[in-house]
């Protein structure tokens, strides 16, 4: 039986590194940005999670999405502080109606920690969550439906 990673180029593979983000050979800077969408990201595979952010930061989505070229942030509803060694997350929910609040939180946290860990190598020493709204079936329809008639012409 061959071993498989006898066959792959030293130069392109990945080398562990124990999740040190400096070793003898340099150092590694993760920006902001990188942590907040792997949060963001995340968070929104969670089944349960209608978006992320304010009712502003999303309408605010819902215009650049319509701009053609541009899209929706995987940051929104994201904000983070990340240092050498440590990363904390604040995330903005918006759930959908009839999920328990406190097993959804456990389940995005749980899985925002874990991505970006994974991912970077960096300990999260606190994901916050904030449930700014909750989504209730049909509401979205409301919104892009005909206007309803007034009583008054």
């Amino acid at each position: 039986m061959t071993n498989p990673t006898a066959t792959t180029n030293p130069s392109t593979a990945v080398v562990p590194t124990n999740g040190r983000l400096s070793t003898e050979q340099g150092s590694t800077t993760i920006a902001d940005t990188v942590v907040q969408k792997i949060a963001g990201l995340a968070a929104r595979e969670i089944s349960g999670v209608h978006a992320l952010g304010t009712g502003t930061s999303r309408a605010f989505g819902a215009i650049r999405e319509r701009i053609p070229g541009a899209s929706a942030s995987a940051g929104q509803g994201v904000s983070v502080e990340v240092g050498e060694k440590q990363a904390a997350v604040d995330l903005q929910l918006l759930v959908e109606y009839g999920v328990p609040i406190a097993d959804l939180a456990r389940s995005v946290r749980r899985n925002v920690i874990t991505s970006i860990e994974r991912m970077t190598g960096l300990e999260v020493v606190e994901v916050n969550i904030t449930v700014t709204d909750v989504h209730i079936p049909g509401d979205d329809d409301t919104a892009t439906s005909e206007p309803t008639p007034t009583r008054v012409q």
